[in-house]
């Protein structure tokens, strides 16, 4: 994935047409008005329905999840005397 490109409101404005296909094609872009960033333009992440047996094949060479080793890493890892913000 590359450098997200900027582009001025001017830019959108006159050339929304090419931008809106460079989306399509997944390239995201950062707004700026006066030379400011003021906002991000990306393309949304279209669901894909994957069958049951595809899911299998990909995850068939995957390594076994030892769940006791996966439940002390992510208590390692969390805090569990979070205090919840007001």
């Amino acid at each position: 994935m590359g450098r997200i490109r900027q582009i001025s409101q001017r830019e959108l404005r006159n050339n929304s047409g090419e931008i809106m296909r460079q989306l399509d094609q997944g390239e995201s872009f950062v707004v700026t008005r006066n030379g400011v960033p003021v906002g991000e333009l990306s393309p949304l992440r279209r669901h894909r329905f994957v069958s049951a047996d595809a899911a299998v094949a990909a995850f068939r060479g995957a390594p076994r999840v030892d769940f006791d080793r996966l439940r002390a890493d992510l208590d390692r890892a969390a805090d569990p005397d979070l205090t919840p913000r007001v």
